[in-house]
C-alpha cells in the first residue's frame, strides 16, 4: 500500500508527528507491514521557525516533496495548492491520501486527490464553529463530504457529523471500536466515521516529557512557572481586521498594566498587522512580544502559564490536556469540550471583557480527557489497514 500524507502549515507538523510514528511502529512489528508513504509539504508555511524547526525538533524525515506555494489570497494558495498536488499525486499514484486539520492545504490537497479518484482520508473530521465567515470552517465541511474515511477527535465532532445527514458506524449502540471493525466496514458505500481519539493529544503524550528536557525557553525568557499569561493570535478574522486587532492588543495591555507578564510569541501575519498599528501610535510596550517558537518550548510555555489567552483552536486544546485555563479570543469555539468541562471561555474581542475574564478565570473539572487515550495514530493505521484490504484490487 502506498498512502501520501499532505501537510503544509505548523498545526499539521504537530498532527503529522506521531501519525509517522505510529506507522514507523508498525512497520517494526512482528508482522511488519509493506507500505510506503510519500511526505508532500505544500509550503503554506514556509520560513524556519513556522516549518522546517518542527521537522528538526520531532524528527520527523524531510519531505519528499515541498511544493513552495507560500503566501498569499484564499484563492491564490489553494489553488496552487490543487495544482501544485495534482501533479505530485499523477507521479506517485497513492493508495489513498492523509490529509490533516482545517487549513487550506487540507482543502486543496483534498480537492486535488478526490479530482483523481484518489481517496481521501480526513484526520480531525466534523469538527464545526457553525462561523461560516471563518476560512477554516470551509475547509473542513467541504473536506469531510469529499472524504472516504473521517476520523473523529471526539463524540461531539461525530454527532456535528450525523447532524449533517452522516450514517455513524454503530456497534450495540456505541461507536465501533477498532478491533471489530473489519466486519463493519465491508461493501458500505458511504463514507467510514470512526472515532479515534486526537492525534494532538497522542503528540501530547509523545512530546511533554522530551520538551522537559530539552526546552530552555523559561530560562531564556527569565520566566518563572505560573509567573505570566501566554498569548497566540493568528486568525485571519483576529488579524486582518485593523478595529479587532486593536481591541485584543488593548485588552492585553489592560492585563499587562496590572503588573502581569504577557508572553506573545507572534505569528508573522499577526507582526506585520500590528506593525501598522504601532506606526499611529499605539502602543505595546507593556507586552513582552517574542519570535515563534518551536513546538517543544510552546509546550513548555503553556504547562508553566498560569493562563493562556488564544484564537487558535489547537492551544485551546493543548491548554485543555495541560490542565491550563484558557481565554480564547473568539466568539465560537470547534472544540467545545473545553468550554462544556470549564477549562475554557469565549470573550470575543472587547478589551474590557478580556480583562476582566483574565482576572476571573478559574481551573475546570480535572480527570476527564474527551480526546480518548493517546493512542489515535495506532487506530488510525488499524482502520487504513481494514480499508486497504477489503478495497485493494
Amino acid at each position: 500500500m502506498k498512502l501520501a500524507n499532505i501537510v503544509g502549515a505548523r498545526p499539521q507538523f504537530i498532527k503529522l508527528a506521531p501519525v509517522l510514528l505510529a506507522l514507523n511502529k508498525l512497520r517494526e512489528g512482528k508482522n511488519s507491514e509493506n507500505i510506503i508513504d510519500v511526505l508532500i509539504h505544500t509550503g503554506q508555511h514556509y520560513d524556519f521557525d513556522m516549518s522546517q524547526v518542527f521537522f528538526n525538533e520531532l524528527g520527523l524525515k524531510a519531505p519528499d516533496y515541498n511544493l513552495g506555494v507560500g503566501s498569499g489570497s484564499q484563492g491564490y494558495q489553494t489553488g496552487e495548492i490543487i495544482k501544485r498536488v495534482e501533479d505530485v499525486l499523477l507521479l506517485e499514484k497513492p493508495d489513498i491520501v492523509i490529509v490533516y486539520g482545517d487549513t487550506n492545504s487540507t482543502l486543496g490537497a483534498a480537492l486535488a486527490s478526490v479530482k483523481l479518484n484518489i481517496p481521501v482520508a480526513h484526520i480531525e473530521s466534523g469538527l464545526r464553529s457553525y462561523n461560516r465567515r471563518m476560512p477554516e470552517e470551509i475547509n473542513r465541511l467541504i473536506t469531510d463530504h469529499i472524504s472516504e474515511i473521517l476520523f473523529c477527535p471526539t463524540t461531539c465532532s461525530v454527532n456535528n457529523l450525523k447532524k449533517e445527514g452522516f450514517e455513524t458506524i454503530i456497534n450495540n449502540g456505541a461507536l465501533i471500536s477498532i478491533e471489530n471493525s473489519s466486519d463493519l466496514l465491508v461493501n458500505r458505500e458511504s463514507p467510514y466515521i470512526i472515532n479515534v481519539g486526537d492525534v494532538m493529544y497522542d503528540a501530547i503524550c509523545v512530546y511533554l516529557d522530551l520538551a522537559r528536557k530539552k526546552s530552555k525557553i523559561l530560562k531564556r525568557l527569565n520566566l518563572e512557572p505560573k509567573s505570566y499569561m501566554l498569548t497566540t493570535i493568528h486568525r485571519a478574522e483576529n488579524s486582518d481586521d485593523v478595529i479587532t486587532l486593536k481591541n485584543i492588543f488593548q485588552g492585553l495591555n489592560l492585563i499587562a498594566k496590572e503588573g502581569n507578564k504577557v508572553i506573545i510569541p507572534l505569528h508573522p501575519r499577526t507582526r506585520k498587522k500590528l506593525s501598522a498599528l504601532s506606526n499611529n501610535n499605539f502602543s505595546i510596550n507593556n507586552l513582552i512580544i517574542i519570535e515563534p517558537v518551536s513546538y517543544l518550548d510552546m509546550l513548555i510555555l503553556e504547562k508553566n502559564a498560569k493562563v493562556i489567552l488564544t484564537d487558535s483552536g489547537g492551544v485551546q486544546k493543548e491548554a485543555f490536556i495541560l490542565n491550563i485555563p484558557c481565554i480564547t479570543l473568539r466568539e465560537e469555539t470547534e472544540w467545545v469540550e473545553t468550554i462544556q468541562l470549564g477549562w475554557n471561555v469565549l470573550v470575543g474581542s472587547d478589551p474590557n471583557n478580556i480583562f476582566t475574564k483574565a482576572k476571573e478565570v478559574k481551573e475546570g473539572i480535572k480527570g476527564c480527557c474527551p480526546y480518548g487515550d493517546g493512542k489515535a495514530s495506532e487506530k488510525i493505521f488499524n482502520v487504513i489497514k481494514i480499508w486497504y484490504e477489503i478495497n485493494k484490487k
